[in-house]
């Protein structure tokens, strides 16, 4: 399940984040997006984590949570194709 994760700081690293996101389950991928001209953050980030119950809990555990100064929303990925 892939989840949305926005508000982070700018200079959290992918690494980082996939640490904080592994306390509740097996991530699968980190991606940390960024502005095409310049390659920096843009403050938001999709995780991919393998088990569903393991997402769920991520969600409702790190939603509003504190991580490097900033209250990070966490919520499930739409598809927007």
């Amino acid at each position: 399940m892939v989840l949305y994760v926005g508000n982070i700081n700018y200079n959290l690293s992918e690494d980082e984040l996939k640490d904080v996101f592994e306390r509740y389950g097996k991530v699968d991928s980190v991606k940390i997006v960024t502005d095409k001209d310049n390659g920096r953050s843009k403050g938001f980030a999709f995780i991919d984590m393998v088990n569903d119950q393991d997402a769920e809990l991520a969600k409702n555990e790190l939603d509003g949570s504190d991580l490097g100064g900033r209250n990070m929303r966490v919520n499930y990925a739409t598809n927007q194709n």
